[in-house]
Formats: C-alpha cells, structure tokens, sequence
C-alpha cells in the first residue's frame, strides 16, 4: 500500500500534468483557429495545413483522453482508492505508477484488459 507522502506526491505529479496538459489543449486549439482563418494560397499550402492539422487533431484526442485519465485518478485519491486495480482490487505496484500514474490496473490486469480489447 502507498503511504500517505506517496499519495500526496503522486497528487501533485498529476495536478502538474494536469496543468501542462491543458496549456497544450489551449495552445493547440488557438493554433488550430489561427490556422483556419489563413488564407492558402495553393492546393500545396492547403495540404500541408491540412496535415497538420490532421496530426494535431489526433494529439489533441490523446491529451483529452489522458486528462480524464488524471481527473479519475485524482477522484480516486479523494475516495482512497487510489493504486488500487480496478480488476482485481490488489495495489498496483509503485513502480507502475512512477511510470504511469493514472493507471487504472496492476500489470496482470491491464494486460488482460488490453487482450480483451483487441478481441
């Protein structure tokens, strides 16, 4: 189990990231509107804007979903559940969760949950 100044550190890692990953969805939409109001001056501009903008849509949809991702991992600090596998209720290892630390599963578990999903 994690002690007390373990929860409290990885609180303030994912309030961190938190606060990096909404400056980057900020930052990319403003780029993304900037972007839009341009005016291309050929088929060549047009693509390459377009790919980019291709990109960074899929970045974006990335970061939504890690910023979920870190707002139930901070709920479930509030609720003292947090480094517990949502499978199988065992703690999640600490090296894991140094690693990723919203994650959802222990090891075991989010290898299983991730066969399944490809099924």
């Amino acid at each position: 189990m994690l002690t007390p100044e373990e929860i409290e550190m990885f609180k303030n890692k994912l309030l961190d990231r938190r606060v990096q990953i909404e400056k980057n969805l900020t930052g990319t939409t403003l780029e993304l509107n900037e972007m839009r109001s341009l005016e291309l001056n050929d088929e060549g501009d047009y693509a390459a804007a377009s790919a980019e903008s291709v990109v960074d849509s899929a970045i974006l949809e990335q970061q939504r979903k890690e910023l979920a991702e870190i707002d139930l991992a901070l709920d479930k600090i509030k609720n003292g559940t947090y480094g517990i596998c949502e499978m199988c209720e065992e703690p999640i290892g600490k090296a894991r969760l140094e690693v990723k630390n919203f994650a959802r599963f222990c090891i075991t578990c989010r290898e299983i949950n991730e066969k399944e999903q490809q099924q």
